[in-house]
């Protein structure tokens, strides 16, 4: 495996040597941003899941950190921790398809490790951005009066958009050159993930129903469970769209400027006095959600 490592060629963003023990990279221009993710096959994925599909997978949820920040992606290192019954031309093809998918959002593979398990494949990934905003985001800046914004359709991602995340540099950029204060990839189901705004920020978020937009799988696997679409666009994880906060006049500057419109944009609801989250119905009464909601991965919801 390593002679196969070292016949890979080196990555353009390497000075010296490519088969040190630490990548030293070319420093990226602007602010460093660092994240670290995980994926674990039996609780990110179902047990047997081909070694590519889990270790894209952990690459592209790793970037989508890197988005929520809207930061440009640099390099990734991934960590491999396989089972002896895994062959290496599988483990290969796992370390190709996470090159890739770094590649894809112009990042590099630069780096990582191996190791043999006898508990189940796992991958890890490091990813560095480099942060060029004027103004950083965070879960902790959200304003009484600020609009909700949403990057996308949530819901259903089980029936296999969990396996390939789809990080929202657009989004992001989008949002922020239009001054958003909050950015937060929903990875955890919208309602956990509102909360954790909501806590950060000692504010409450409302969310109006009828304008979350929910994702065609939610609606196929209503199909199957039963449980209503909605339900699982407010509840399902690994949706990994953005969630934003702006003032109302930058929303307006957003919707004015036809980028909310091209990128698929949907103003959900808006911050208030209070904390937590509260649902609005359509006849305008507010239902707070029992529990926290949401996907914890080894956990029910």
């Amino acid at each position: 495996m390593h002679r196969w490592l070292a016949s890979r060629g080196k990555p353009t963003r390497l000075v010296g040597s490519a088969m040190h023990d630490a990548a030293v990279l070319r420093t990226p221009h602007g602010r460093l941003v660092a994240c670290a993710d995980q994926a674990i096959e039996g609780q990110h994925a179902q047990e047997g899941v081909a070694a590519a599909a889990l270790a894209r997978k952990c690459v592209l949820r790793a970037l989508s950190d890197l988005a929520a920040t809207c930061a440009e992606p640099h390099s990734v290192l991934l960590c491999v921790q396989a089972p002896r019954s895994r062959s290496n031309a599988e483990l290969r093809r796992a370390i190709e398809a996470a090159s890739r998918a770094a590649l894809l959002h112009g990042a590099e593979l630069v780096g990582g490790d191996l190791a043999a398990t006898d508990g189940p494949l796992a991958f890890a990934v490091t990813a560095l951005g480099a942060w060029r905003g004027a103004r950083s985001v965070g879960r902790d800046r959200a304003r009484v009066g600020d609009e909700l914004w949403l990057s996308g359709p949530l819901g259903g991602s089980i029936l296999g958009r969990h396996l390939r995340p789809r990080p929202r540099f657009d989004a992001a950029r989008a949002f922020v050159d239009h001054g958003a204060r909050v950015l937060m990839d929903v990875s955890d189901g919208l309602i956990l993930d509102a909360s954790r705004i909501a806590w950060a920020s000692g504010a409450r978020l409302r969310l109006e129903l009828a304008c979350i937009p929910v994702h065609r799988d939610a609606r196929r696997l209503s199909s199957r469970d039963g449980m209503p679409p909605l339900e699982h666009a407010l509840r399902d994880g690994e949706d990994h769209e953005l969630l934003a906060c702006l003032s109302r006049a930058d929303a307006a500057r957003l919707v004015a400027s036809g980028v909310a419109e091209r990128l698929g944009l949907a103003r959900i609801g808006e911050v208030v006095e209070g904390e937590g989250v509260a649902l609005a119905r359509h006849d305008g009464l507010l239902e707070l959600p029992g529990g926290r909601g949401g996907w914890i991965h080894g956990a029910s919801s």
